[in-house]
């Protein structure tokens, strides 16, 4: 493939050849690792134009042109002459090296690693993709790490066209690989695996069989089934004409009847005729359950159908049936706790397996054994490049049902579908108005009515329930939850047009500046002087002129620990009277106020231990010069005075005194306790006490 007439493609050939010499020099056991640096060819892949003695006068584009041919000519010669299984296919993965760092200095095509990625996909089987992609996964970070906007579609291109050739169903882990590889190179907000129209993916159609199988006709059809466990009791017919919530077991018409007698017996009940409180409801029946069950997978892939109401009505009715069925089956596996027959129907009846269908079953394992290899081999290579998303068989539906994971899976559909629904009433669409979406093509003008909004409500709720019980059911639930809880996220972010999630570097001066910053606020701050709130003790450090503190000797006057006298507050008070006066503000005449009436309360404190009796006197604390004036003297000590004086004094005398002095005590005390008012009440008795010691 080379061009002829073009030299700078056999230089630069003849270049990349030394270098891959050099590389089986430096890697000479083969294998993807290690991986190759510029440091192990000393720097001469960089130089390469000026080892190929390349001219100035090449433009860039017929220089990546060259390289690139001369690239292709080498990867073609071995890629043909080598099988990935030998040890000397080491040099395609050495070629891929030389060409990452050669796009990484910028002298080829950034994505000329990945289209020669591309073509060596196409041209191996599956398992040798598998060892191309342990080659991708070993180097991912480096491939991904320049220049990724050019050779992101290419990566994205060659992932999907590996991906169409895998079966989902044998090579599960491999696609598992590949999804993992694209997510993990693409950054969390690329729009490319975005659907932003949201559209479905109608192309998803579940066939199964909507014709009924054809019944059988039987001698003994009319004929009544006879439970003959024990003791059978006779229970009055049924009207075959009264509608039912639940459909009606089939009933068995092709199993051998016992002899029953022509002779009929009425049983005659006198409460027959009243309607039962509660019927336990009778187990949906699978072969009705079956066309209703696949249908609904027509939903599943078309949500928008649901805006119809009719197609609303019947898929409500359809997945109440489906999960009232699940509910049976369960019941009955846990009741039956392992028994072949799983989906039999309840205890409470009998129920003998069609003749019919045992005499299908004979016919079709029959011709099955018929079948010759050549027809085996081939429905074998069928199966394999065929992926049914499930097998829709009327013979495997209760087989299906049996087994918890498919129900589990049905239900997560459901539960994702409901999810959409309730994203459609008021509350959930206002939310999306408040955040002014730009995506409108996700946005829908339908609204959920608010009947359907409860029965959404109850039908997830009854899910939920559904999903927790079992082994490791709670666990399962908690991460079915935990996914769809961030899916609505990722809703919210298409519907806002897809927003870029990562946010630019920080430029290093912010950085500096906030370091600075928390450093200025987690340094220790000096200790103030004075502490907030503390009182200002400085004079106590003041020295005389005797070389001793003064604030400790200004402590010990007597002033500051002996209480004062009662005359000491009429001057004080009579300036604060003053001040009232003579108050050109309301802010001082307040100030003043305030002053007298602490003055005054200190007064009257004082004046209750030995001046009670002048409390009379003052009016409502207007007046205190009743208690500045001196305390006249008790009638006793009047009597002994005038007696000393006159010296007439006698016994009988100074009895008479004495007896007018406790009738003065006896008068103070009933005061005391006619006294209503609680301060007044308080003060009293310290005026009795003085009394007694006058």
């Amino acid at each position: 493939m080379a061009i002829a007439g073009i030299s700078s493609v056999h230089a630069f050939t003849d270049s990349l050849k030394e270098l891959l010499d050099r590389s089986w020099r430096i890697k000479p056991n083969g294998g993807i690792e290690p991986a190759l640096a510029s440091a192990s060819f000393s720097g001469d892949v960089e130089n390469i134009a000026k080892r190929a003695n390349v001219g100035r006068s090449v433009t860039a584009q017929d220089h990546y042109a060259a390289l690139e041919t001369a690239c292709r000519n080498i990867f073609y010669n071995l890629l043909a002459s080598t099988s990935i299984e030998d040890e000397s296919f080491v040099q395609i993965w050495n070629l891929l090296d030389i060409v990452t760092i050669l796009s990484d200095v910028q002298l080829c095509e950034p994505g000329l690693v990945f289209w020669l990625v591309e073509e060596l996909l196409d041209s191996q089987t599956i398992d040798g993709c598998k060892v191309v992609f342990d080659y991708l996964d070993s180097r991912r970070e480096r491939l991904i790490a320049k220049h990724f906007k050019q050779k992101q579609l290419i990566i994205l291109r060659a992932c999907n066209e590996l991906l169409r050739r895998l079966s989902r169903a044998e090579d599960t882990v491999f696609c598992g690989r590949v999804f993992i590889f694209m997510f993990q190179s693409f950054p969390l907000g690329d729009r490319s695996s975005v659907n932003l129209r949201g559209e479905y993916h109608m192309e998803n159609v579940t066939v199964f069989d909507k014709d009924p199988p054809p019944k059988e006709t039987n001698e003994s059809e009319g004929a009544m089934e006879v439970d003959q466990e024990h003791n059978a009791v006779e229970k009055p017919e049924k009207s075959t004409e009264a509608p039912s919530s639940t459909p009606q077991l089939p009933s068995d018409t092709s199993t051998p009847q016992p002899a029953v007698s022509a002779t009929k017996f009425v049983k005659f009940d006198a409460q027959a005729d009243k309607p039962k409180e509660s019927e336990p409801e009778l187990e949906p029946d699978t072969e009705t359950l079956y066309p209703i069950f696949w249908s609904l997978q027509h939903t599943f892939s078309q949500p928008t159908r649901l805006f119809d109401s009719e197609i609303f009505s019947s898929f409500k009715s359809g997945l109440d049936f489906t999960l009232r069925k699940f509910k049976a089956v369960q019941q009955h596996q846990q009741s039956r706790s392992g028994t072949s027959n799983l989906f039999s129907y309840s205890p409470s009846q009998t129920v003998k397996r069609n003749r019919s269908n045992l005499e299908t079953d004979l016919q079709q394992q029959q011709k099955r054994a018929r079948l010759d290899s050549d027809q085996q081999q081939q429905q074998q290579r069928l199966a394999t490049s065929f992926n049914p998303r499930y097998l829709t068989s009327r013979d495997l539906f209760s087989l299906e049902l049996s087994d918890p994971t498919f129900r589990r899976h049905i239900l997560v559909q459901a539960l994702i579908l409901i999810d959409f629904l309730l994203s459609l009433t008021p509350r959930a669409k206002r939310k999306l108005e408040e955040k002014k979406a730009s995506n409108k093509s996700v946005l829908y003008s339908y609204t959920l009515a608010d009947d359907h909004v409860k029965w959404a409500t109850a039908t997830r709720a009854e899910i939920a329930t559904y999903l927790q019980q079992g082994q490791e059911g709670k666990f399962y639930y908690r991460m079915v939850d935990t996914v769809l809880s961030r899916d609505k996220n990722w809703v919210h972010w298409k519907a806002d047009g897809c927003p870029l999630i990562s946010q630019p570097p920080i430029p290093p001066a912010s950085v500096l500046e906030s370091q600075k910053g928390a450093a200025k606020a987690c340094a220790p701050r000096r200790i103030r002087p004075t502490p907030l709130g503390s009182l200002d003790l400085s004079f106590l450090s003041n020295i005389g002129d005797k070389g001793q503190a003064q604030g400790l000797e200004a402590l010990k006057k007597p002033e500051r620990y002996t209480l004062p006298k009662v005359e000491d507050y009429k001057v004080p008070i009579m300036e604060d009277e003053f001040d009232i006066e003579m108050a050109k503000t309301e802010e001082e005449k307040e100030t003043a106020g305030t002053a007298k009436a602490s003055k005054m309360w200190r007064a009257l404190r004082l004046a209750s231990k030995n001046r009670m009796n002048m409390f009379d006197k003052i009016e409502d604390g207007k007046d205190l010069g009743a208690l500045f004036d001196p305390p006249p003297p008790s009638p006793a000590k009047m009597a002994e005075v005038d007696c000393y004086m006159d010296g007439k004094g006698n016994e009988a005398e100074a009895k008479e005194a004495q007896e007018e002095a406790t009738e003065g005590k006896e008068m103070m005390k009933e005061e005391v306790n006619g006294v209503k008012d609680p301060k007044m009440a308080g003060i009293m008795p310290i005026a009795v006490e003085s009394a007694q010691v006058i």
